[in-house]
């Protein structure tokens, strides 16, 4: 296998960075980035805008309330007005009965008649005993048989208070025959004389409905606004826009948000609709006069301006990014070239250089890149030829250590067996001895066949087994596909060591060892096998790391640790050692390469 290196020892120059001071400010890069600041022009009216129209909105919405609080304070003016007239002519109406004696009498009548003439907003009046007896009451028509007169709200109030002027809620009146009229019924208890005798009585004033409907409908809050009544005590809708409301109860309306408020105003969206709430108590009767304004309508202008200022601010941030378009493309091109180039410097591409441009600060930077790409192949070559050095130095201080031990322990061996008259021992021994050695110097190659590697191992074998007296047998097999495959040299002879001293010498009986050699999905696949003692399911791990492992009978792991090592530096990582053991079944080291024919080149 070879490996082709290309060394560029060329260099790169680049001006002086001393140029002219003047030269330097007209293409410099940050005068080109100054122009593209146009961009502050947006930000800046946006800024403006939304200052503008937050400012313009808070003034419109103040100006709707205090507007809304005016119209409704008129509104609520004029009820006043209007319910103190009504006061007035009740207290009138009291009069003339309290003076009048012998009631009913025609005197009486004919004032009753008087005022009623005079009055159009009046429908009705009545004078009852605390029983519920008609004692006198205009117009002259008969009562109704079945009116619950006892039982109807003015009655009992004014009953129960008979020293309080009653608003009723607005109602049908049906006292009378032929008569069923829109009224606000005012009630309160009277003392009546009869001959003789005082008694409790109660008055009654019907007051047309209409005259407060008319005052109410005068109220102009846009055209979706409106306003609406309600008691005193805010379950009672007196008037209301959409009359069947009356009926129906509050449960449009935000009633017990307004009930908070005597006066003021306040932003409502309990119906998904922005509205403002303004509310007024009329006063003496208690009543809530609450004006309801549509926020959507009452800043109707703030709209018109948001939307100029909306297309003013469009037109100016199309302008300004066309113009920033054309000024950012010129400043963007030479950067996204070294950026480009980067990129292929990224992947491992050393091989490129950037045409330089102009003398701003991306020029200049690239230059800076080209001389920095020039530099990193010049170290990238000193690094390869360094690591190989330092790999054939590791290599060299592995087999030198080997050696040494090795040769006295099998000479010691030959001596003994010479000694004792093995004559065919000995030959055998060094033979197997010369032919090891043979192949472990290989005229200097670090990388061999296969075949090599295996014929290397099966003498370190043979010797082995004589110096052991037969206490393992061993095997090889291989495919014939796997012979011609290179390999590193000693990657086989340390794990089969491995196994003979850790593996087969401590077990009584007589061991075995496999080693295989194949062609495995696509990698070259080397197997050391054994039926030794085998090792703790946390010492292959430990010795594949690195670390120590403290057993005389498993080995320290620096023979394995090494040959990995050298496997990832000449290969890389995907390529290395797995090792399977379990105690007392055996280990199984199996050694992963990368497929590399004789063929496809010289040694490294």
């Amino acid at each position: 296998m070879s490996v082709c290196r290309r060394r560029n020892t060329g260099t790169l120059r680049g001006k002086d960075d001393l140029d002219v001071k003047t030269s330097y400010k007209v293409k410099s890069i940050q005068f080109i980035i100054t122009v593209s600041f146009t961009l502050i022009t947006v930000l800046v009216m946006l800024f403006v805008g939304v200052v503008l129209y937050n400012k313009f909105s808070r003034t419109a919405e103040q100006n709707a309330y205090l507007y809304n609080q005016q119209i409704v304070e008129q509104v609520s003016f004029s009820l006043e007005n209007y319910l103190d007239d009504m006061a007035q002519v009740f207290s009138m109406v009291d009069d003339k009965i309290h003076r009048s004696a012998g009631i009913p009498n025609a005197k009486l009548t004919e004032q009753l008649e008087m005022i009623l003439d005079t009055r159009e907003d009046i429908v009705s009046m009545g004078l009852f005993t605390a029983q519920g007896e008609l004692v006198t009451g205009l117009p002259d028509k008969e009562l109704h048989k079945n009116t619950k007169l006892l039982e109807q709200g003015w009655f009992k109030s004014a009953v129960e208070n008979p020293n309080h002027l009653t608003f009723s809620l607005p109602h049908i009146q049906n006292l009378y025959k032929g008569e069923y009229r829109w009224v606000v019924s005012m009630s309160k208890g009277v003392k009546i004389q009869r001959g003789n005798e005082t008694v409790d009585g109660v008055l009654l004033v019907d007051v047309n409905f209409k005259t407060i409907d008319d005052v109410s409908r005068r109220i102009s809050l846009g055209q979706k606004g409106y306003a609406y009544i309600i008691d005193e005590s805010g379950g009672n809708i007196i008037y209301h826009p959409q009359q069947q409301l009356i009926y129906i109860g509050l449960k449009y309306e935000n009633v017990e948000q307004a009930l908070k408020y005597a006066y003021g105003s306040f932003i409502d969206n309990s119906t998904g609709s922005k509205r403002l709430i303004t509310i007024q108590t009329v006063k003496n009767v208690g009543w809530r006069i609450v004006g309801v304004s549509y926020m959507d309508e009452i800043v109707a202008t703030k709209k018109e301006i948001s939307d100029f200022i909306m297309w003013l601010l469009l037109f100016v941030i199309i302008f300004v990014l066309m113009l920033s378009a054309f000024m950012s493309s010129r400043i963007s091109l030479p950067i996204k070239r070294l950026e480009k180039s980067m990129r292929k410097v990224e992947q491992g591409d050393f091989d490129i250089s950037i045409q330089v441009q102009g003398e701003d600060e991306v020029g200049r930077l690239s230059r800076r890149f080209n001389f920095m790409v020039v530099r990193i192949r010049e170290l990238m070559a000193q690094i390869i030829q360094e690591q190989e050095t330092k790999r054939k130095n590791e290599l060299d201080i592995l087999q030198a250590q080997i050696n040494p031990h090795f040769l006295y322990n099998t000479l010691n061996s030959v001596v003994r067996m010479a000694g004792v008259g093995k004559k065919e021992e000995v030959i055998t021994m060094i033979t197997s001895l010369s032919k090891f050695f043979r192949i472990s110097l290989s005229k200097g190659k670090h990388v061999i066949t296969v075949q090599d590697e295996l014929e290397h191992v099966r003498h370190y074998l043979i010797i082995q087994q004589m110096r052991f007296k037969n206490q393992f047998e061993f095997t090889i097999e291989a495919e014939e596909e796997a012979f011609s495959c290179r390999t590193l040299k000693l990657i086989l002879q340390p794990i089969v060591e491995n196994s003979i001293y850790h593996g087969i010498e401590p077990i009584a009986d007589v061991g075995h060892i496999y080693v295989r050699a194949a062609v495995v999905g696509g990698k070259l696949r080397l197997q050391v096998e054994d039926n030794g003692l085998g090792m703790a399911p946390e010492v292959p791990g430990k010795m594949l790391r690195g670390e120590a492992v403290m057993s005389s009978r498993e080995g320290s792991g620096v023979g394995m640790r090494n040959v990995l090592e050298r496997i990832r530096l000449y290969y890389g990582e995907p390529y290395g050692l797995e090792i399977e053991s379990e105690l007392e079944v055996g280990t199984t080291v199996t050694v992963w390469l990368p497929v590399v024919r004789e063929e496809e080149g010289s040694d490294a």
